[in-house]
């Protein structure tokens, strides 16, 4: 259903892969519009429980399309068109479900964005990661708050600066990703998450995950009150119930997602 991208649900893992390799799934605004519609049915569709995020070939993504940023059409047209990555970000955050970006290679510029929106990511230990946009006169603007969500500021301060590559070790030294394992086991270890985080509750899962999003950046004691509330509102719904009387009954819990 999409030229740039594909989307596959099975056991309730949607898996969408970046579909360009021979343009080394660079972002083009046609690939992001397929990507925001994708996260789009993820969420709406009951069956899914986790989304993955992919690359096909050797590489996860080389950042944004350069050709667009080059195109000889007016400012505001390069403007609006760049609006698609907040599209994403957006959709991503708001899934309502975790996310696991599968670095299958290189992740570069924008390409790291995507990946960092995700919750969780595992990757190659070949992949190399970097912000390299300083080297050819451009800087990492669309990306660069969710770096330093994520990153701590001196090392993202050296990224951008910088430009230089991580080594897929480093990147987990610095928090960047979550795992580095051999190529061959990529596949492996994104399934043993993916296949845990789909047999959670998945009401509470939701609940939960908003909860991740909205209270990162408020204040200490508005984000205790607003926890406080969504901690409420799960202990009501019933797979909280059935999750308590599971463990007191030592059995595996029988989700109902309301």
């Amino acid at each position: 259903m999409y030229e740039n991208i594909l989307y596959e649900v099975a056991d309730g893992v949607a898996t969408i892969t970046l579909n360009q390799p021979d343009k080394r799934n660079a972002l083009s605004h046609p690939m992001l519009d397929d990507l925001v519609d994708a996260f789009g049915r993820a969420k709406e569709d009951p069956e899914v429980r986790v989304a993955v995020l992919t690359g096909a070939g050797d590489v996860f993504s080389a950042g944004g399309d350069l050709s667009g940023f080059s195109a000889d059409v007016p400012l505001a047209h390069k403007h609006y068109g760049t609006t698609r990555f907040l599209d994403l970000f957006r959709a991503i955050a708001e899934l309502g479900k975790p996310t696991i970006c599968k670095a299958n290679g290189h992740v570069v510029a924008g390409g790291l964005g995507v990946a960092l929106a995700c919750d969780l990511i595992v990757a190659s230990d070949a992949a190399k990661f970097s912000t390299p946009e300083i080297n050819i006169g451009l800087f990492p603007f669309m990306i660069m708050a969710i770096i330093y969500r994520n990153v701590p500021r001196k090392k993202v301060n050296e990224m951008l600066l910088l430009g230089e590559r991580m080594t897929a070790d480093e990147a987990v030294s610095f928090g960047l990703i979550n795992k580095a394992v051999p190529r061959e086991q990529l596949d492996e270890a994104t399934d043993a998450w993916a296949k845990k985080l789909a047999a959670k509750a998945p009401v509470v899962m939701r609940l939960g995950h908003d909860s991740m999003i909205n209270q990162q950046d408020l204040p200490y004691f508005s984000a205790l009150e607003y926890l406080h509330t969504q901690f409420t509102v799960a202990l009501g719904t019933e797979d909280a119930i059935e999750g308590a009387m599971a463990f007191f009954e030592k059995r595996e819990p029988n989700w109902k997602g309301r």
